[in-house]
């Protein structure tokens, strides 16, 4: 997830759990907000999208440590677009990518998340939501994304909140697929159909 703020002590490291990758371990700068997805949740999130993750095109939105985009990468999407505002942060997504020889599949956007939006032509097939907690930052792109017609049909969306905050308002297309919570941590699976059910 994306975070904004300076440089915060020395580096972390975020570990890829699955795929071609796993194992790796990529470092990364600490800064304001940014807090990656833990292993733990992102097992049970890539468990969720193991049916549709090959060959998909994704979007990490809230990109911070790249934990999100890179382990969907690793598992076998096709594409995905980082985007986060904090140059030092897209700066060590770009060189994990070539570190992996994933320069291909991986392209970084210094820009926010709704500008990026704003931009956007091709539809994702799946798309991460993670930003930095109780700023009111989910809503908002959700409306975008539904508004700027970025979603393929059966596309799913990943929101992660805090668990002390309300399960945001998306669009109304939007079915909740899947949904659990961890160490303080709320995590959403959305289908943009009327077809997927809640369990």
């Amino acid at each position: 997830m994306s975070g904004t703020g300076s440089r915060r002590g020395k580096l972390r490291q975020v570990r890829i759990i699955g795929g071609r990758w796993r194992g790796r371990k990529l470092s990364f700068t600490p800064a304001e907000g940014l807090r990656p997805t833990g292993d733990r949740i992102r097992e049970t999130l890539f468990n969720w999208l193991a049916p549709e993750i090959q060959g998909a095109r994704c979007a990490d939105l809230f990109a911070g440590s790249g934990a999100l985009g890179l382990e969907a990468l690793s598992r076998g999407a096709a594409h995905c677009d980082f985007v986060d505002s904090a140059p030092t942060t897209l700066s060590a997504i770009n060189q994990h990518l070539r570190t992996l020889d994933a320069q291909d599949t991986g392209r970084c956007h210094a820009l926010t998340a709704q500008k990026f939006l704003q931009q956007a032509k091709t539809p994702y097939d799946i798309v991460f939501i993670d930003p930095p907690f109780n700023q009111a930052l989910v809503e908002p792109v959700c409306a975008s994304l539904s508004l700027t017609r970025l979603l393929t049909d059966t596309a799913l969306i990943y929101v992660e909140t805090a668990a002390t905050e309300p399960s945001p308002e998306v669009p109304p297309q939007w079915t909740l697929h899947r949904e659990k919570f961890s160490s303080g941590v709320a995590y959403r699976l959305f289908s943009n159909t009327n077809n997927g059910a809640s369990d």
